[in-house]
């Protein structure tokens, strides 16, 4: 399966942190997935440090390196995905999550997160 790996896992799999669910664990480990995260990932853990955001206190670059290393592909962010958030019902209000579910749809992968909500999305996402 092509995943795209959203924010808050690709922080919890870096820190190994209880909150990273057993599935996500799972599916992260496993070789029969094809994984990406994305720049827009990488740009929302910056500024939310920059800002002092509690969760948000990762080593950016260090984050993205690691996750190179393990064979992730990096998205870079997209005119069509950036176009294609227009298209998507207003179900979830955080940008960089829409920039994600958009980012998933362009790329043919499946946004895996944790976050309840943006299962609204339908088969775009998957939750853990």
């Amino acid at each position: 399966m092509r995943l795209l790996v959203d924010t808050h896992l690709l922080i919890w799999a870096a820190l190994d942190h209880p909150r990273l669910p057993k599935a996500a664990e799972q599916i992260l480990s496993s070789t029969d997935h094809d994984l990406a995260f994305s720049v827009a990932s990488l740009w929302e853990m910056a500024i939310k440090q920059a800002l002092g955001r509690q969760g948000f206190d990762v080593d950016v670059p260090a984050l993205r390196t690691g996750f190179l290393r393990l064979g992730y592909q990096e998205l870079v962010i997209t005119g069509e995905q950036a176009l294609r958030v227009a298209d998507l019902p207003p179900v979830h209000g955080d940008p960089f999550d829409r920039l994600l579910v958009a980012a998933a749809v362009v790329d043919q992968r499946t946004l895996l997160t944790a976050d309840r909500q943006l299962v609204a999305y339908g088969k775009a996402v998957r939750h853990v």
